[in-house]
């Protein structure tokens, strides 16, 4: 099989990516002042780009994957196909003005609108029938109001930025995060498609992993019924009976957000000698 080519996404993203990578087992070293990392897996091949260009790349069919936000697909139009929301970089894309601009003011005037999201926006600005003028920005959106624009579209994770500029959002055009996508070249290419599928596996493995931590813990025969009823498992417990007939061992994978009301419980009911650890991979 060719070479699975594989599009990383330069700036704050990257490294939520890679960290993906390497906890499926796959390390990515990027020299510094390189685009074209080294892989350890002889089948993958990568090279970083700009998010907002990672879409068309994809549908050009010269690469087969690539990571990026959900809203660069979307501003670029690109005809890919979505593998996973990684669920990394949650934001927001609003429409946000000055607080002393109020709703009846923007619509009864030619809105200057300042955003880095063009397409986006001009959909947008359509669909709610106003009379606007587009001023593309390259980066500090939120500074252009209320000299230079009356209206911004742009990203907030937070809003907490808009806040300190004086912007209140008017509206949230739609939601984006880190997501895995592949050509539709790639997708139709058998091997290509299973090892797209598998990567997205070994991805889900590591997620679900960083959401639970393992719990050990030995109990005694008399009191094994009570704790294995008050035990929240992906399944059933694994349990083992412990050297000389004296009880049991127990093993259970919980969400780590169940950690903290659920040892004084386990305590409670009879459960001595617990351990907790981190999981690598989750495979349900």
């Amino acid at each position: 099989m060719d070479k699975l080519k594989i599009l990383l996404p330069k700036g704050r993203i990257y490294e939520n990516v890679i960290s993906l990578f390497s906890g499926a087992g796959i390390k990515i070293t990027l020299p510094e002042r390189a685009y074209r990392p080294t892989v350890n897996q002889d089948d993958l091949e990568a090279k970083v780009m700009k998010p907002q260009n990672i879409g068309k790349l994809l549908e050009l069919g010269s690469h087969d994957v690539g990571f990026t936000g959900r809203d660069w697909i979307e501003e670029t139009d690109a005809d890919v196909e979505e593998i996973m929301d990684l669920g990394f970089d949650p934001v927001r894309i609003v429409a946000a003005v000055p607080n002393a601009l109020d709703d009846s003011q923007l619509k009864a005037k030619r809105v200057i609108v300042a955003t880095e999201y063009e397409h986006i926006a001009r959909k947008w600005l359509e669909k709610s029938n106003f009379n606007f003028l587009i001023v593309r920005t390259y980066g500090a959106t939120e500074v252009f109001p209320p000299d230079d624009a009356d209206m911004i579209i742009d990203n907030t994770a937070t809003g907490r930025t808009l806040v300190e500029n004086g912007l209140r959002i008017v509206e949230t055009i739609m939601k984006s995060s880190t997501r895995m996508f592949a050509s539709k070249e790639a997708m139709q290419n058998p091997a290509k498609r299973q090892k797209i599928l598998e990567l997205k596996m070994l991805f889900e493995a590591v997620i679900d992993a960083r959401d639970r931590v393992m719990l050990e813990m030995n109990c005694t025969k008399d009191k094994f019924d009570s704790l294995v009823k008050g035990l929240p498992a992906m399944r059933s417990p694994t349990v083992a009976p412990l050297y000389g007939d004296n009880g049991y061992a127990l093993k259970i994978a919980v969400r780590k957000s169940e950690v903290p009301n659920l040892l004084p419980k386990l305590k409670e009911l009879g459960a001595t000698d617990i351990l907790e650890y981190e999981l690598r991979k989750v495979l349900a």
